[in-house]
């Protein structure tokens, strides 16, 4: 039998790495409320968030398992204090007060052969209420939503805090981060490169055909097959994990470490970072014109959220063919979202 143990020459070594996880200095309180921080998305969201020391505040929600989180990340040696709250008592109410920061990967995940837009359905309706409590417990807070379909549920979100008066478009994002990752991981694979040295950008929506990456932004071009496998490969990722998963669920560790990376770059930002830009689904008045009222670009992030929104900019005819698909596609998902609150209030 084989027992696994951290001897005490390794310690140091796990410091170390805690510690630079995320690079901070603290300068005021922050409080982050995770919303389905039992599952499994949101244990190792709520992980990376307890080794986040800018973060000196950690509630964690869920219908189940909340506590027993809390209670064993609690345990871990940062400064941050965790609090785990179930439906009862108030519990969410409670999660939400004071939030700076409310992350939202609560939901069903996906199976193989089900696209994002087969949670719609079930994801829908989680979003709608857990949106309907923020409005009420949290209203300024930033809310960043990892749920899928993200194309439908930011909207869903705006619809709920638009019907109580309380909507800042400058506070709501969809997280497309995973994208981003994805981008810089495989591209680093035809380079033979660090993919933390690559930057590509990723513009559009957060689903198969509306995720655009733009290569000849980075200064590196693919031509052909090569092209061709590197974008498939960026828009269905996450059907890659899905199917090695073999239906025991879908990309949660590394959307998790995502979700983490855009928490943290909004904690930057709060507290006075200069030139903090993400690409990230927000209300966008890009393709307004269009009839598309949210969409991902390079943002740029601030103490009120959304500081500057910026163009897509100069890029290929192929990508332009990418971004017309991606465009007719993003209406009706944003739609749809949308319906639904009309629908489903």
């Amino acid at each position: 039998m084989l027992t696994s143990r951290i001897t005490l020459a390794s310690r140091p070594i796990l410091g170390a790495c805690q510690r630079r996880a995320f690079s901070a200095t603290v300068r005021q309180a922050s409080k982050v409320t995770v919303l389905g921080g039992a599952g499994g998305i949101g244990q190792p969201l709520s992980l990376l968030m307890k080794l986040n020391p800018r973060v000196t505040e950690l509630a964690l929600y869920d219908i189940k398992g909340g506590p027993g989180v809390a209670a064993d990340i609690g345990h871990i040696n940062t400064k941050s204090v965790v609090t785990g709250y179930l439906p009862d008592a108030d519990g969410l109410k409670q999660a939400l007060t004071g939030a700076e920061i409310v992350l939202i990967p609560a939901g069903v995940p996906r199976k193989p052969g089900m696209t994002r837009d087969d949670l719609f359905n079930t994801n829908a309706s989680i979003v709608r209420d857990l949106a309907k409590a923020v409005a009420d417990a949290a209203p300024d807070a930033n809310i960043l939503v990892i749920s899928n379909p993200v194309n439908s549920t930011v909207p869903i979100c705006a619809e709920i805090f638009k019907s109580k008066g309380v909507y800042n478009p400058r506070r709501l994002f969809g997280v497309t981060t995973l994208d981003v990752v994805r981008a810089s991981r495989f591209i680093s694979q035809y380079k033979s490169t660090d993919p933390a040295d690559e930057n590509i950008t990723v513009v559009g929506g957060h689903s198969g055909a509306t995720i655009v990456p733009l290569l000849s932004q980075s200064g590196y071009g693919l031509e052909g097959k090569n092209l061709d496998e590197f974008v498939f490969r960026v828009q269905f990722g996450g059907d890659e994990v899905v199917k090695a998963k073999d239906g025991a669920g879908s990309a949660t560790l590394s959307m998790a470490m995502a979700g983490a990376r855009f928490a943290e770059s909004l904690l930057k930002a709060a507290q006075g970072e200069k030139g903090v830009v993400e690409p990230t689904f927000v209300d966008s008045p890009l393709y307004k014109d269009q009839g598309i009222d949210f969409f991902a670009s390079k943002v740029e992030l601030g103490p009120n959220g959304v500081e500057k929104i910026h163009e897509v900019g100069k890029i290929t005819p192929k990508e332009q063919e990418l971004l017309d698909a991606c465009l007719k596609d993003l209406k009706k998902n944003i739609d749809k979202g949308v319906e639904f609150v009309k629908s489903n209030p």
